[in-house]
């Protein structure tokens, strides 16, 4: 049996990577995605989204519109490294248009198609974390209905990439966050900022991933180059991956969700989310001395075999 996924993205560069690793895996069936705010704003999402569906002769794969703004925060994106449009500013005459997006709204989506597969359906979010908040709001009982959650955000030792310690998704919609760490007890997974620095891709190892001669190939190639060279700077190295390579944040939380032996250290603790701190708004909260009293613990990734990770990578390219 192929294990079902839900992709929830705000596709950027390394959504686009994590979406292609997906649907190149023989034991995937990706059921849908849902498309959120944040790497760039929601209409440019869904566009990237197409766009990577059609690199990968895929657009049968249904794509819903979701949250275009955060429950309550400002609106935040990440165009300086992702590009204005978020998929590296070169755009596509050709791109599909927006009439192939499903009519169902991307929470509803999630419930039904759930609903439909109880108990066998992982969600990947990838994205602020709003689109979830709205489910659980909309199907208290969603949660209890999923085969295990996968999330890309937060961070474990406050090392922050948009506040000083505060990690991108979490900081875009801190009460999203905040709402699914704590209504959301089914098995979950989370690939923090500093696990994927720290787990960063060599920069030669990319070079021979975007030098295949194949059409997925030339299309990764042509969106990542803006993000790579933003990711080369010094200051960038520096302050993200410690000087190690490329750092594809989303596409871990994908491998990992489909292959959770990849995983070889982790740890189990129960975790929430700062809401109030001038400086530590967004900021995930690891509860060691199990002050919070919740039974409900996260399973923390710090290692991965990064071996099998690039093979994946390099199939999804193919």
């Amino acid at each position: 049996m192929k294990k079902k996924l839900i992709l929830d993205v705000d596709t950027g560069v390394d959504d686009a990577q994590g979406i292609m690793v997906a649907l190149a895996d023989p034991g995937v069936e990706v059921l849908g995605i849902t498309c959120s705010h944040g790497n760039t704003p929601l209409e440019n999402v869904l566009k990237n989204t197409l766009r990577v569906l059609k690199a990968c002769n895929r657009l049968d794969i249904p794509v819903y519109r979701g949250c275009k703004l955060p429950i309550l925060a400002d609106k935040l994106n990440a165009g300086d490294y992702h590009g204005k449009d978020g998929l590296g500013e070169v755009p596509d005459p050709d791109a599909p248009g927006l009439d192939l997006l499903q009519k169902k709204k991307a929470a509803q989506a999630m419930i039904d198609i759930v609903n439909e597969n109880p108990g066998e359906v992982t969600l990947v979010a990838v994205a602020p974390l709003t689109n979830l908040a709205v489910a659980v709001q909309l199907a208290p009982n969603f949660p209890s209905k999923l085969k295990a959650l996968y999330i890309m955000g937060g961070n474990i030792e406050s090392r922050g990439n948009t506040t000083s310690c505060g990690e991108f998704n979490f900081v875009a919609d801190p009460e999203a966050a905040h709402i699914v760490l704590n209504r959301y007890t089914c098995p979950t997974y989370i690939a923090s900022w500093e696990f994927t620095c720290r787990n960063s891709l060599p920069w030669d190892f990319c070079n021979k991933l975007l030098a295949q001669k194949t059409e997925k190939a030339a299309f990764m190639k042509r969106i990542s180059k803006l993000s790579m060279t933003k990711a080369q700077s010094q200051e960038y190295q520096k302050e993200t991956t410690e000087g190690n390579g490329f750092n594809s944040c989303d596409t871990y939380a994908v491998a990992v969700a489909i292959n959770d032996s990849l995983i070889t250290k982790s740890e189990q603790v129960a975790v929430t989310v700062e809401l109030q701190g001038k400086y530590t708004r967004g900021m995930m909260v690891l509860d060691y001395m199990e002050l919070l009293k919740k039974t409900h613990k996260a399973v923390i990734i710090h290692k991965i075999d990064l071996e099998k990770f690039k093979q994946m990578l390099i199939n999804s390219l193919m």
